[in-house]
């Protein structure tokens, strides 16, 4: 049985990774909610991830095998690779491309990761977006492109969803909250994840929650106008 350890879903977009994946596969786990804390989570987390981070991954084997600990989202996906076809694309191309884009997202992407922490509840506006944004932007419309192209859509990597799709998901929403432009097929794969049921799920849970990270959202509000909050309160 797998358990899956993940924290706020408003803010962690590293948590939206597995958790996507595993539920669009119907993959069966256990959720397990950890909320962050207001002075940070590293000594909470450590209870049950090794680097006190989130998302971990917990797989009991059996009854009679010890449990696996998987953590970082990457490592989670390859472990769960390891016991689902699915997890790939089943053509090598479309899976080498695949794995590239899924690293690229997994360690690039820095000025969109920074200037656009994830907030599934509001709706931002720069006062003025930055140039290194912009890069950021046009390398991804590039990559969707190169997909779409290639694969033939509607997924990243071709007909099916897969991790490449999981990995992007964060900023799908990032790009709502923001209001981020992008190109005609950008916007449209973006449209056509956001009314998936899973990301409306996870999107209509985020907006329920009642915790607040506060240094985090007074940081946005010194870049850029908060135009709506959409959130429960």
């Amino acid at each position: 049985m797998y358990h899956l350890h993940i924290a706020n879903k408003n803010y962690s977009s590293w948590s939206l990774r597995p958790w996507l994946l595993m539920t669009e596969l119907d993959i069966e786990f256990t959720e397990i909610m950890n909320p962050f804390e207001e002075n940070g989570s590293w000594h909470k987390f450590r209870k049950f991830s090794p680097s006190g981070l989130v998302p971990c991954l917990n797989h009991q084997k059996s009854k009679t095998l010890d449990e696996i600990n998987v953590w970082d989202s990457l490592a989670i996906t390859e472990y769960l690779a390891e016991h689902d076809k699915r997890v790939w694309p089943e053509n090598i191309t479309a899976r080498a491309w695949a794995r590239s884009a899924t690293a690229e997202m997994h360690s690039g992407f820095p000025a969109l990761r920074n200037y656009c922490p994830m907030n599934c509840g509001l709706r931002i506006q720069f006062n003025e977006q930055p140039a290194a944004l912009n890069k950021d932007i046009s390398r991804l419309e590039e990559l969707w492109q190169q997909g779409f192209n290639n694969f033939g859509g509607p997924f990243l990597a071709g007909d099916k969803f897969t991790a490449v799709d999981a990995f992007y998901a964060p900023v799908i929403f990032r790009l709502q909250t923001y209001g981020l432009k992008v190109n005609e097929v950008a916007t449209s794969y973006m449209e056509h994840m956001l009314v998936r049921k899973p990301m409306q799920t996870w999107y209509d849970e985020a907006l329920a929650e009642e915790w607040r990270d506060i240094a985090h959202e007074e940081e946005i509000a010194e870049s850029s106008t908060i135009i709506k909050d959409l959130r429960n309160r």
